[in-house]
């Protein structure tokens, strides 16, 4: 994927809507303003609540329920995901971090669907060769699951690793997007 966006540093911005998303893996919290997608995640991560605080705190608001323009457009792309019509994302979005979890998400990024890197591979790919147990934190503190593939990433010896909507979901997910199967 050569065209992917650069993710923008964040700015004060309100409001931040939130809503449950269902998808054939489960539901999932969708956060977005009025013109980016900033959160998807799988509704019983552990660290939910701490996320949505960081975003608050990152967009400077507060949490609600209520719709943003986004969220149609999001259900749609993530139907043709899971039917297996769609291989990227167009969606707006904005992941505001630190200067290097945002390399990293940028990094997960151009990683090709239906391709998988390692974590030294990634890393590696930074220009962080050393930065391995970094990348792997910031991986996991990615908070848009899906478009910013963080499932992607495997372990050095090809075994699946951490994911925080579960490994079973994250083997999903690579078959899907290997051409193994459908999901709706």
């Amino acid at each position: 994927m050569d065209d992917v966006r650069t993710i923008p540093r964040s700015r004060p911005q309100a409001p931040l809507y939130i809503r449950e998303i269902e998808t054939p893996l489960g539901a999932m919290i969708a956060g977005a303003t009025p013109t980016d997608l900033v959160l998807l995640e799988f509704v019983g991560r552990p660290i939910m609540d701490a996320q949505i605080a960081r975003l608050e705190k990152h967009l400077g608001c507060a949490h609600q329920a209520g719709e943003s323009p986004i969220f149609g457009q999001l259900a749609t792309q993530l139907d043709e995901y899971f039917a297996g019509q769609r291989r990227d994302f167009d969606i707006p979005m904005r992941a505001p971090g630190t200067e290097f979890q945002e390399l990293v998400w940028t990094a997960l990024q151009r990683i090709p669907c239906g391709a998988t890197r390692s974590y030294g591979a990634l890393a590696v790919s930074i220009g962080r060769p050393t930065a391995v147990r970094a990348l792997a934190h910031a991986n996991r503190d990615n908070r848009i699951s899906i478009l910013i593939p963080c499932h992607r990433v495997i372990g050095s010896d090809g075994t699946l690793t951490g994911y925080g909507g579960g490994l079973w979901r994250k083997q999903k997910l690579l078959d899907l997007e290997a051409g193994v199967g459908r999901l709706l």
